[in-house]
Protein backbone atom coordinates (compact mmCIF):
# COMPACT_ATOMS: atom_id res chain seq x y z
CA UNK A 1 0.00 0.00 0.00
CA UNK A 2 1.10 3.32 -1.15
CA UNK A 3 -1.51 5.51 0.57
CA UNK A 4 -3.46 6.88 -2.27
CA UNK A 5 -6.91 7.13 -1.97
CA UNK A 6 -6.99 3.80 -4.71
CA UNK A 7 -5.36 1.64 -2.37
CA UNK A 8 -7.21 0.01 -0.26
CA UNK A 9 -9.72 -3.12 -0.94
CA UNK A 10 -12.10 -3.13 -3.36
CA UNK A 11 -15.00 -3.66 -0.92
CA UNK A 12 -14.66 -0.21 0.52
CA UNK A 13 -17.34 1.91 -0.62
CA UNK A 14 -15.67 4.95 -1.32
CA UNK A 15 -18.82 6.73 -3.11
CA UNK A 16 -20.87 5.44 0.56
CA UNK A 17 -18.41 6.90 2.64
CA UNK A 18 -17.58 10.02 1.01
CA UNK A 19 -21.48 10.49 1.27
CA UNK A 20 -21.79 9.87 4.80
CA UNK A 21 -18.59 12.97 5.45
CA UNK A 22 -20.33 14.90 3.16
CA UNK A 23 -23.74 14.80 5.70
CA UNK A 24 -21.81 14.48 9.08
CA UNK A 25 -22.51 17.05 11.46
CA UNK A 26 -22.47 17.84 15.26
CA UNK A 27 -25.49 17.08 17.29
CA UNK A 28 -26.15 18.29 20.72
CA UNK A 29 -26.30 16.25 23.62
CA UNK A 30 -26.69 17.32 27.34
CA UNK A 31 -27.17 15.66 30.56
CA UNK A 32 -30.46 15.11 31.90
CA UNK A 33 -29.64 13.97 35.20
CA UNK A 34 -29.22 10.69 37.25
CA UNK A 35 -32.36 8.71 38.46
CA UNK A 36 -32.30 5.16 40.74
CA UNK A 37 -34.40 3.07 38.09
CA UNK A 38 -34.92 -1.20 38.96
CA UNK A 39 -32.37 -1.14 41.33
CA UNK A 40 -29.83 1.13 39.24
CA UNK A 41 -27.65 4.00 39.64
CA UNK A 42 -28.72 5.40 35.49
CA UNK A 43 -26.72 8.38 34.20
CA UNK A 44 -29.66 9.97 31.31
CA UNK A 45 -28.45 11.65 28.46
CA UNK A 46 -30.35 13.58 25.70
CA UNK A 47 -29.12 13.65 21.72
CA UNK A 48 -30.60 15.15 19.12
CA UNK A 49 -30.58 15.68 15.19
CA UNK A 50 -30.91 18.77 13.36
CA UNK A 51 -34.78 20.34 13.18
CA UNK A 52 -35.21 17.31 16.65
CA UNK A 53 -36.51 17.48 20.14
CA UNK A 54 -37.04 15.76 23.34
CA UNK A 55 -40.41 16.33 25.16
CA UNK A 56 -40.52 15.20 28.94
CA UNK A 57 -43.37 12.52 27.29
CA UNK A 58 -40.18 11.36 25.28
CA UNK A 59 -38.24 10.95 28.47
CA UNK A 60 -40.51 9.46 30.45
CA UNK A 61 -41.15 7.15 27.64
CA UNK A 62 -37.51 6.03 27.68
CA UNK A 63 -37.67 6.10 31.88
CA UNK A 64 -39.95 3.40 31.39
CA UNK A 65 -38.39 1.29 28.66
CA UNK A 66 -34.86 1.57 30.60
CA UNK A 67 -37.07 0.71 33.94
CA UNK A 68 -37.95 -2.48 32.10
CA UNK A 69 -35.11 -3.22 30.93
CA UNK A 70 -32.77 -3.09 34.07
CA UNK A 71 -35.27 -5.48 35.76
CA UNK A 72 -33.74 -8.37 34.88
CA UNK A 73 -30.37 -6.88 34.85
CA UNK A 74 -28.79 -9.00 37.99
CA UNK A 75 -29.91 -11.82 36.08
CA UNK A 76 -27.23 -10.44 33.54
CA UNK A 77 -24.43 -9.45 36.21
CA UNK A 78 -25.46 -5.85 36.30
CA UNK A 79 -23.06 -4.06 38.61
CA UNK A 80 -25.71 -1.34 39.26
CA UNK A 81 -24.41 1.38 37.02
CA UNK A 82 -26.12 1.99 33.82
CA UNK A 83 -26.06 4.73 31.08
CA UNK A 84 -29.49 5.98 29.20
CA UNK A 85 -28.95 7.81 25.70
CA UNK A 86 -32.32 9.10 24.41
CA UNK A 87 -31.51 10.02 21.03
CA UNK A 88 -34.10 11.55 18.60
CA UNK A 89 -31.81 10.67 15.29
CA UNK A 90 -32.56 11.62 12.03
CA UNK A 91 -34.25 8.69 10.77
CA UNK A 92 -36.13 7.37 14.14
CA UNK A 93 -35.98 7.50 17.59
CA UNK A 94 -33.45 5.14 19.88
CA UNK A 95 -32.90 4.54 23.51
CA UNK A 96 -29.98 2.84 24.38
CA UNK A 97 -28.98 1.27 27.95
CA UNK A 98 -25.91 0.55 28.99
CA UNK A 99 -25.06 -1.50 31.77
CA UNK A 100 -21.84 -2.05 33.83
CA UNK A 101 -21.91 -5.86 34.15
CA UNK A 102 -19.01 -8.00 35.83
CA UNK A 103 -15.87 -9.07 34.43
CA UNK A 104 -15.45 -5.60 33.39
CA UNK A 105 -17.94 -6.09 30.44
CA UNK A 106 -21.09 -4.40 29.83
CA UNK A 107 -24.43 -4.86 28.47
CA UNK A 108 -26.29 -2.72 25.81
CA UNK A 109 -29.76 -2.97 24.68
CA UNK A 110 -30.92 -0.29 21.50
CA UNK A 111 -34.33 0.04 20.94
CA UNK A 112 -35.56 1.71 18.16
CA UNK A 113 -39.10 3.35 16.82
CA UNK A 114 -40.71 6.19 14.92
CA UNK A 115 -39.74 9.37 14.99
CA UNK A 116 -41.86 10.96 17.88
CA UNK A 117 -43.47 7.91 18.53
CA UNK A 118 -42.31 6.33 21.81
CA UNK A 119 -44.58 4.31 22.64
CA UNK A 120 -43.67 1.85 19.42
CA UNK A 121 -40.18 1.97 20.70
CA UNK A 122 -38.85 -1.99 20.18
CA UNK A 123 -35.64 -3.82 20.85
CA UNK A 124 -33.52 -3.28 17.71
CA UNK A 125 -32.23 -5.67 15.61
CA UNK A 126 -29.41 -7.93 16.40
CA UNK A 127 -26.60 -6.54 15.61
CA UNK A 128 -27.30 -3.03 15.75
CA UNK A 129 -24.76 -0.69 17.31
CA UNK A 130 -24.09 2.95 18.45
CA UNK A 131 -24.15 5.16 16.17
CA UNK A 132 -20.70 7.66 15.66
CA UNK A 133 -22.82 9.83 18.24
CA UNK A 134 -23.77 7.81 20.61
CA UNK A 135 -20.35 5.78 20.30
CA UNK A 136 -18.95 9.05 21.79
CA UNK A 137 -21.07 9.41 24.92
CA UNK A 138 -20.18 6.02 25.50
CA UNK A 139 -16.98 6.36 25.00
CA UNK A 140 -16.75 9.47 27.39
CA UNK A 141 -18.34 6.95 29.82
CA UNK A 142 -16.39 4.38 29.53
CA UNK A 143 -13.44 6.87 30.73
CA UNK A 144 -15.78 8.33 33.54
CA UNK A 145 -16.32 4.51 34.66
CA UNK A 146 -12.74 3.73 34.42
CA UNK A 147 -11.52 6.90 35.86
CA UNK A 148 -14.20 7.31 38.53
CA UNK A 149 -15.29 3.76 39.83
CA UNK A 150 -12.13 1.24 39.02
CA UNK A 151 -8.83 3.06 39.24
CA UNK A 152 -9.78 5.57 42.26
CA UNK A 153 -8.76 4.48 45.61
CA UNK A 154 -11.69 6.98 47.15
CA UNK A 155 -14.33 5.55 49.43
CA UNK A 156 -17.23 4.05 47.25
CA UNK A 157 -19.84 6.34 47.70
CA UNK A 158 -16.95 9.32 46.77
CA UNK A 159 -16.24 7.02 43.64
CA UNK A 160 -19.93 7.29 42.52
CA UNK A 161 -20.32 10.87 43.29
CA UNK A 162 -17.50 11.57 40.89
CA UNK A 163 -19.19 9.27 38.36
CA UNK A 164 -22.50 10.84 38.53
CA UNK A 165 -21.10 14.33 38.23
CA UNK A 166 -18.66 13.16 35.13
CA UNK A 167 -20.79 14.38 32.19
CA UNK A 168 -20.67 15.26 28.05
CA UNK A 169 -21.90 18.14 27.21
CA UNK A 170 -22.50 20.03 23.52
CA UNK A 171 -21.91 19.42 20.42
CA UNK A 172 -20.32 15.75 19.13
CA UNK A 173 -18.92 15.27 16.07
Amino acid sequence: MTGHDHDHPAAVDTDALLTLAKEHHPRPVRPLGTRELSGHLVKVYGLTAPGRTLTEADTAAALRVAEDHLALGRARGSLGLAVLILHAGGDGDYVLVHTWIEGFMSDLAIFTGPAGRSEELRPGRTGLAPCVWEAAVLTHERDAYSRHVLTSTAPIAERLAAWRSDTVEGDLR
